[in-house]
This record gives structure tokens, sequence and C-alpha cells, in this order.
């Protein structure tokens, strides 16, 4: 675990759904770099969760957030 976090500006995001070539169904966050960057609009990051991930993604969140 990190030593040292920060809060990070905000920025835009979007999620898409779909379904990958074994038939499994795949979520998608994509986010956008901030207003400073030199290309606006242009993703920054993925992630993707497969359905074993997002229910231990699931798990971590509501450890943290007491849900």
């Amino acid at each position: 675990m990190k030593e040292r976090n920060t809060v990070h500006n905000e920025v835009d995001n979007t999620y898409t759904s779909f379904i990958d070539k074994e038939g499994n169904r795949i979520l998608q966050i994509d986010t956008y770099g901030s207003n400073q960057r030199e290309f606006r609009g242009k993703i920054s990051q993925s992630i993707q969760f497969d359905k074993d991930s997002a229910q231990e993604f699931l798990k971590v969140i509501k450890k943290e957030f007491n849900i």
C-alpha cells in the first residue's frame, strides 16, 4: 500500500460494457486528461473488470466505506 496519498483533481470519465471473445462481460472505465493536458479529451487511463475482478473490487469498496 502506498504511504503517501493526495486527492487528485476531478477529471471526466465514461464507462462501457461489452462482451469479450470468450463471451464474458467486461466493464471498462476510461478517465480523460485534465483541462491542463496537451491533448484534451484523450483517454488517459482505462481499467477493465471481468466478473471476478468486479466482485473483488466491490469487496474493497464495501470494506473501505463500511457499506
